[in-house]
């Protein structure tokens, strides 16, 4: 595209600058890289010696559910639902069991988007005679985290994306 004046070619670079620098008027919530909105979904569970226990196994299965789901709903939307799986350690359990079966979405944890509260229950062998995580919603509890669980925590977060915060500037002389 040729511009008529300097002025024009002027803007079109503070444009161009804007963008690529993150600023937040066109590219909030996104990977500056892509120009893509990024739903970042970890979940941290126990393993040891190569396997997990019966709870963590079952989320694993409504997690993939979710991500299927989610990224249906999502990608015509220009979001891309990344999900990172990580190992909890035996050690790292032992201090504290309530860190496997965890599931965060744009770093915030899946409890606080839907509103619900950790809790804990007798697991199995693997998990030893520690208490495993538990979610609560509206006085129910989940021992293992549903896929509508993690697909309604989901939907919250991408809505997020789309939220220019107020009063906060946006680029330089827009």
């Amino acid at each position: 595209m040729i511009s008529e004046s300097p002025k024009e070619d002027n803007k079109m670079d503070k444009k161009k600058t804007q963008k690529q620098k993150g600023c937040g008027c066109s590219t909030f919530g996104q990977d500056a890289s892509t120009n893509k909105n990024i739903l970042k979904i970890k979940w941290q569970r126990l393993i040891f010696e190569g396997e997990t226990c019966p709870r963590c196994g079952s989320t694993e299965k409504e997690l993939e559910e979710a991500i299927s789901t989610l990224r249906q709903s999502l990608t015509p939307l220009g979001i891309e639902i990344v999900l990172e799986k990580e190992e909890l350690p035996v050690s790292e359990f032992k201090k504290d069991p309530l860190q496997s079966n965890r599931i965060w979405i744009n770093n915030r944890l899946l409890e606080d988007w839907i509103e619900g509260e950790v809790g804990h229950s007798p697991c199995c062998d693997v998990c030893g005679p520690h208490e495993c995580r538990t979610v609560e919603v509206k006085g129910q509890v989940f021992e293992v985290i549903s896929a509508d669980m993690i697909i309604k925590a989901g939907l919250i977060a991408a809505s997020q994306l789309f939220i220019l915060r107020k009063n906060e500037p946006c680029c330089e002389g827009t």
